[in-house]
């Protein structure tokens, strides 16, 4: 009798390994600032991704969107819980390259996070589950919903803190100076 790998094990190690890597690196546990908030809303901050959640937490909630369709469309076959084992992988994978010197470093050159010294690995986890939450919604709601949910959280975060998925990408890949600019509030 050969046992099976519950996907939902293997989701759960692989942000483990996540945490236990970042905080081997030196990433902090939680933020300096000494306090654990659910919300931390002020975008230029140093407390800016060291807490639960901030304005970048729609972003990992449209990546779990985006891990959904992509994963529909190419790995259909794959049960949900693998499916979702494949994105918690990628996402998690993307956390540790966000967080290493190299994209911190981009990050603070080109874009208005001046103040980004990386994610707490509280924030890293909360990012994660909130890829998950992404996920499980884009599994349950009809497309138009998922896809009008996406777009709402972009013109969201573009209109309230001059950022978002789309224009982080952006900046990171091919930084415009009107972007920066603008984001700067110039």
């Amino acid at each position: 009798m050969t046992k099976r790998i519950s996907p939902l094990l293997v989701v759960l190690a692989i942000i483990l390994m996540t945490a236990a890597w970042l905080l081997w690196i030196g990433r902090e546990p939680i933020c300096t600032c000494g306090s654990v908030k659910l919300w931390h809303g002020q975008v230029v901050s140093s407390e800016n991704s060291q807490h639960i959640s901030d304005w970048y937490t729609p972003s990992h909630i449209i990546h779990g969107f985006l891990f959904f369709g992509l994963l529909w469309l190419v790995a259909r076959r794959l049960s949900l819980g693998w499916r979702l084992a494949i994105a918690t992988a990628v996402e998690c994978l993307w956390e540790i390259v966000e967080n290493s010197d190299a994209v911190i470093e981009r990050y603070r050159s080109v874009t208005i996070s001046l103040d980004y010294y990386g994610d707490s690995v509280l924030n890293t986890v909360a990012d994660v589950l909130a890829m998950i939450v992404g996920f499980w919604l884009a599994s349950k709601l009809p497309v138009w919903a998922t896809v009008a949910i996406a777009l709402g959280f972009e013109a969201l975060t573009i209109w309230l803190i001059r950022d978002g998925l789309a224009l982080n990408i952006i900046m990171l890949l091919y930084p415009l100076d009107w972007i920066a600019e603008w984001q700067a509030g110039r």
